[in-house]
Parts: structure tokens; C-alpha cells; sequence
């Protein structure tokens, strides 16, 4: 599968925020998009995801040789803010998400070990999600999506509220998806990037541009690449 972006373009008012974004993305890695807080990375996201309407330009998947519009179901979307019904505890949540979807999940496993995967422990389960953390609402938010497993996963920044170990774990679980999605991850953090993503893509004044990962070994590059994360120059 490959999401092809062809010069989106989307403003708020006076603002120009996507200004002809192009990209090729393509299934077996993570993508790390770069920019600065403002950039436009959630923009971008919340226009793949149908969010937000696009100013011009447009979208599409290839699937087997041939493209078509994305559909709902080809994306799932991580916020940075999780979007979780707090009124239901995680197990009412994760039982409500398995009944309603149970057609199209692939190799069904019972609650408790999905619990398992994201580290909630036993005496949480059954809590209400408004009680949980920040970090637990966005455990059970990536947990639904690893369950649905899109082709095309968005991350909007979502390991920043993990502690070391479970941003760890959530490393695994990503990079063992990967082989069969593509995987877009944005920060701002380029240590976090260089870590975890096959391939960088920064966002920049409104475009998209690949950088050779290779490169950010060399500290003059991060250095520019850096003064672009400020706004500076392009690469």
C-alpha cells in the first residue's frame, strides 16, 4: 500500500499552513515527520484523516496497483490529546470496540491480554477511563488502533506522555507492526525520530521534504536541520 499526497494545501484565514504538500508514503516503515510546534503537523494529519476539509490538492491510497480514495477504515489516528469515553471503564471500552468491530479484527485475543500488551495492570481494568492518567488514556487510545490495525497509522506525538519503559514498549509494538503499515510519526523531538523511524520527513513552511537519515550523524547536518525545526532555512 502507498499514501500519496499531490500539493495539499490548507489555510486558516490569512495563515498559510499546508502550501502544496507532496509525499510518497509506502507500507513496511515508520516515517518520522519533523517540525516545529506550529509547523502544521496536526493540520496535516486532521486533513488525511478527513478532519479538515483541503484548500486544494488531494489524496489517495494505491492498493495493489491501483488507486482509490482512502476510506475510513484505511486510517487510524492517535491524538496527542486522547479521545477516550471516559464514562465507561477500560474493559466496557475495550469490549464495547471488540463487539462493534469484531468483523474486521484478525487474530482476536481476549481483554485481559490486550490489556497485557500495553502494561495496564490488573487493578485498573475495571476502573472509569476519567480516573486513568494521561499516559493510561493514551494506552487505551493507541491500544484500539493496534487492535483495528489500519494500513496507515497516525501518531500525533503520541509517546511524550509514556514514561522510559513504556515508551519502550510502544517502540516494540510499532516497530513489529510495521511490516505490514505504513506508520507516520510526528515530533518535534529528532532523537525520538532518529530512534524509532526508517525515514525522515520534515514540514517546513508548508512543505514536505526527505532528508537522508544517514546524514544526522553528521553534526553540522542536525545543526541545520535544527535551525529549519526554528525556521530557518531549508535543508
Amino acid at each position: 500500500m502507498k499514501l500519496i499526497l499531490n500539493k495539499l494545501r490548507k489555510s486558516f484565514e490569512k495563515k498559510d499552513v499546508l502550501c502544496g504538500a507532496s509525499f510518497t508514503f509506502e507500507t513496511g516503515k515508520i516515517y518520522g515527520l519533523l517540525g516545529r510546534n506550529g509547523a502544521g503537523k496536526t493540520t496535516l494529519f486532521n486533513c488525511i484523516n478527513e478532519d479538515l476539509p483541503v484548500d486544494g490538492g488531494s489524496f489517495e491510497v494505491e492498493d495493489e496497483g491501483a488507486r482509490r480514495p482512502a476510506r475510513a477504515e484505511d486510517i487510524g489516528y492517535v491524538l496527542s490529546t486522547p479521545v477516550v469515553p471516559e464514562f465507561l471503564t477500560g474493559r466496557e471500552f475495550l469490549k464495547f470496540f471488540l463487539d462493534i468491530n469484531r468483523d474486521r479484527i484478525k487474530n482476536e485475543k481476549s481483554i485481559d491480554e490486550y490489556f497485557d500488551i500495553v502494561s495496564i495492570a490488573p487493578a485498573d481494568r475495571d476502573r472509569l477511563i476519567k480516573d486513568y492518567s494521561h499516559g493510561m488514556k493514551n494506552k487505551m487510545q493507541m491500544l484500539v488502533n493496534f487492535i483495528a490495525e489500519p494500513g496507515i497509522l497516525l501518531l500525533d506525538e503520541p509517546l511524550t506522555s509514556f514514561d522510559v519503559v513504556v515508551a519502550d514498549e510502544m517502540k516494540k509494538l510499532l516497530r513489529n507492526m510495521k511490516e505490514d503499515h505504513i506508520i507516520i510519526f510526528s515530533t518535534h523531538i529528532m532523537e525520538l525520530a532518529l530512534d524509532l523511524c526508517d525515514e525522515i520527513v520534515i514540514l517546513n513552511d508548508g512543505v514536505l521534504q526527505e532528508i537522508d537519515k544517514a546524514n544526522l550523524d553528521n553534526s553540522a547536518f542536525k545543526d541545520k536541520i535544527i535551525a529549519v525545526l526554528r525556521g530557518g532555512d531549508n535543508v
